[in-house]
């Protein structure tokens, strides 16, 4: 069935990027949008969606990813999903909107897609920004993604160390408050006898020292977003204060009795368990419901290992700029083998001391497994309390999981959700192991 001129007519003349495809996932329009984006160089029509946006031979479903062409075909319904596409400048994370278009007999006849690069994440090194493609991260940013373009508050959830103010940062950029500021406040780090004014500033003569009227941080994100990290560390007087805030969107100033309006978006983060604090009488129960409106579990480093490549690649740019450091096999087995409890920024202490350790151009396993045993925590028990070199790191790595593989009871993909890498990679390294 060939579609009507009026409707290629519309996808031409929407303003953001689309492509109009049929039930064989051939693209059949790209309007003008779209190819300035992704495809300036060379037309897609006639080609399929999946070929052009992933190199694929077969439907994203049948790769590995969600196919929001099959999701429609089960619930009739538009679909979104976040995808990891080729564009002219690389991979980019694209968020997709599919909606189902229908024939007189209310059949799925073809699709409109809309295209939303979010470029402040990247699937690639990158020197800034967060970075990953592992099914756990994907899930991460996809609910950013979701959430972004809202006015919700936001509660990240944590270890430390798992980038929490990267992603309150994508929230931020990625909302339609991105010309405006964004201020972190560090709860932790405030003492309580100075939250209130630091956050809502105070007026000359509030209290000693207060020699003229000052402004907090709640102002100074007017029209932006306010980050309270490490939420669970505030005070208790000052917690009653926050809640009326989020509560009317009025605070006053220390020392005023004038109301001040805030035009403010809260995205949160905290490492502790809220929920116990709450059982405990340590953090008000209507002020954690007010805070984690949408809430999102940051994936600790052990649960994404299949995105350490990508992130030592970016960290050693930042930690050794003025050297192009390359990462050997062994290296790199060393590296994914450890649980890192500090998450992503005990990985990029470990690679600047196993670059100050490193007189060439590459980083072996013995710059990595020296590095390591300098360091508070030693080697976690993948890797033995020795100086391998790479082939017997290889070989540790291997052995380990082998035997896991072979002491797991359940499916293949339980085991890689337990790893923290995809399906794929983990039938890829098991065949690597097995005896030719």
């Amino acid at each position: 069935m060939k579609p009507l001129p009026e409707l290629m007519s519309f996808v031409e003349g929407l303003p953001e990027p689309h492509i109009l495809f049929d039930t064989q996932y051939r693209i059949l329009a790209a309007n003008a949008a779209y190819r300035r984006q992704f495809s300036p160089q060379h037309s897609v029509v006639g080609r399929t969606c999946f070929e052009v946006s992933h190199r694929f031979s077969v439907p994203c479903d049948q790769a590995g990813e969600s196919c929001p062409l099959a999701r429609s075909r089960e619930s009739g319904q538009r679909e979104r999903v976040l995808h990891l596409h080729h564009t002219p400048k690389g991979e980019e994370y694209v968020n997709i909107e599919l909606a189902p278009l229908l024939d007189a007999n209310g059949q799925q006849a073809f699709y409109v897609e809309k295209m939303e690069s979010l470029r402040v994440a990247q699937g690639q090194p990158a020197a800034q920004g967060l970075i990953g493609r592992s099914p756990a991260f994907l899930t991460m940013l996809g609910l950013v993604a979701r959430v972004a373009p809202s006015q919700a508050t936001v509660l990240l959830l944590g270890e430390s160390g798992t980038g929490k103010e990267l992603v309150a940062r994508t929230v931020h950029e990625a909302s339609n408050r991105a010309s405006k500021a964004l201020v972190p406040v560090d709860c932790a780090s405030l003492p309580e006898n100075l939250f209130e004014s630091e956050l809502f500033g105070h007026e000359r003569g509030a209290f000693t020292g207060a020699n003229s009227a000052r402004g907090g941080l709640v102002e100074a994100a007017s029209g932006g977003t306010l980050f309270l990290d490490e939420v669970g560390d505030i005070p208790l007087t000052m917690q009653v204060k926050l809640l009326r805030l989020l509560e009317t969107g009025t605070y006053r100033r220390v020392g005023s009795t004038e109301q001040r309006h805030a035009d403010i978006r809260v995205v949160s983060a905290t490492h502790r368990d809220l929920d116990q604090m709450v059982a405990q009488g340590r953090f008000r129960e209507d002020l954690y419901y007010r805070l984690s409106t949408f809430p999102i579990h940051l994936p600790a480093l052990r649960e994404r290992r299949d995105d350490i490549s990508l992130l030592t690649s970016a960290l050693l740019s930042r930690v050794a700029p003025q050297r192009k450091l390359a990462l050997s096999d062994g290296a790199l087995t060393a590296l994914q083998a450890q649980n890192y409890p500090g998450n992503v920024r005990e990985l990029r202490n470990l690679l600047e001391r196993s670059a100050l350790l490193c007189d060439g151009n590459t980083l072996e396993a013995s710059h990595v497994t020296q590095a390591l045993l300098s360091g508070r925590r030693g080697l976690s028990t993948l890797v033995p309390v020795t100086v391998a070199s790479p082939g017997s790191l290889k070989s540790v790595a291997q052995a380990a999981l082998q035997h896991m593989a072979e002491q797991h009871t359940g499916s293949r993909a339980e085991l890689a959700a337990q790893l923290g890498i995809s399906e794929r990679s983990l039938y890829r390294k098991l065949n690597a192991i097995k005896p030719a």
